[in-house]
């Protein structure tokens, strides 16, 4: 599989907040070869701590991508086929500009002062870099979690450059228990004495405070049942339990774990500003229902049965609205014990669904262009 990284840089860039980033960087990698026409481009959108690597093995630290199940030679998102191409979000911090960027005013980190972002505002940056790359048309998007927040503001915002959206356990707004999650992760961070409202890139970073906003909300990443059949109440080497004793459970040490490693990959001004922009998305706002009247694309939702963080009713909202505006829609549910991790992991029925769309898509559209270029019939006279 071929695979570009890359990072472009973009001389200005004005947000819907009504500030402007100039300049503004976004990463990408591409997986595949654009055909001759790039008709075959599909944009694949990371979840919340993703990052632009989403398949192959990084040179880096010599990890496979992040969606590497789903892509790759003969996979969901064949790049025998299809070119595939993922960047990192506005506000990240893994090569897009975010609170970790230098100012170019002051010559250090942004760090609160960087202006307020929305999901808006990262399709629109992604946009400007597909325009860079000769990308005018999708065949389709696709992203699980926040990421398919990302796809529904695609097919609201550019409805004509978008083929086909593939929203995967993902919702259209957050319900009040889901911002509630947010906001104590959130609260976690700001409370760490390292965060220094946030001026800390010259010092120590909120690491406590990062760690245990990743491991809040990494339980709901899960599902009963998957907890249970990973740890159940074993314990490690203890087996008294005393109040100030840590990891005296497997799942303590497992979230400790976890909480750990997230601290040395992502940065805690990142996971403010994303945060909230998710929260703040809403795609059923006034004017995206008008902007969605408009739309041709052709939807497939997935949502997994055992996923308790954007359950299935949030996606049926989804697939009501679209129908109800005349939209083609697909809808699966696909059984599954991994929670909302399921898209990540639980890739062998997901892979079938995707497959068959996205062949059906490919198929329409070589059709409609096949007929858009077939000399017409003279009649005679």
């Amino acid at each position: 599989m071929i695979v570009h990284a890359q990072t472009v840089v973009i001389p200005s860039f004005r947000l819907e907040c009504g500030a402007t980033l100039a300049p503004v960087s976004i990463a990408y990698e591409m997986y595949g070869e654009l055909n001759d026409d790039a008709s075959n481009a599909i944009l694949v959108e990371h979840a919340f701590t993703g990052d632009a690597h989403a398949a192959g093995i990084s040179e880096s630290d010599g990890k496979p991508g992040w969606w590497d199940r789903m892509i790759g030679p003969g996979k969901a998102f064949d790049t025998n086929r299809y070119c595939v191409i993922c960047t990192n979000v506005l506000s990240g911090c893994r090569g897009t500009t975010g609170p970790s960027s230098i100012s170019p005013e002051t010559g250090r980190p942004y760090a609160m002062s960087f202006p307020a972002t929305t999901i808006g505002d990262m399709v629109r940056l992604q946009k400007e870099l597909l325009d860079l790359l000769g990308i005018h048309r999708l065949l389709a998007v696709s992203g699980g979690s926040m990421g398919g927040m990302q796809v529904l503001e695609w097919a609201v915002s550019f409805p004509d450059r978008v083929l086909s959206a593939i929203p995967i356990a993902s919702t259209g707004r957050h319900s009040a228990q889901q911002i509630a999650f947010n906001e104590v992760g959130r609260q976690a961070i700001m409370s760490d004495p390292d965060w220094n409202e946030g001026n800390y890139y010259d010092a120590d970073p909120p690491r406590r405070g990062l760690a245990v906003a990743r491991m809040v909300g990494h339980i709901t990443y899960m599902s009963d049942e998957s907890m249970r059949e990973k740890f159940g109440r074993r314990l490690r080497e203890k087996t008294l339990l005393e109040p100030g004793d840590a990891d005296v459970f497997e799942v303590e040490s497992y979230l400790r774990h976890r909480g750990n490693q997230f601290v040395n990959r992502f940065d805690a001004n990142s996971y403010l500003y994303i945060t909230k922009a998710m929260d703040s998305y809403d795609l059923f706002a006034a004017d995206n229902l008008a902007n969605l009247n408009e739309s041709g694309t052709r939807f497939l939702l997935i949502s997994y049965t055992s996923d308790w963080l954007y359950p299935s009713y949030q996606s049926l909202e989804i697939v009501n609205l679209l129908r109800s505006r005349n939209h083609d829609v697909a809808y699966v549910e696909l059984s599954s014990n991994y929670g909302h991790d399921a898209f990540l992991v639980d890739v062998a029925q997901q892979t079938e669904v995707v497959h068959g769309f996205l062949s059906s898509v490919s198929r329409n559209h070589l059709a409609r262009a096949g007929r858009a270029r077939a000399p017409r019939e003279r009649v005679a006279r």
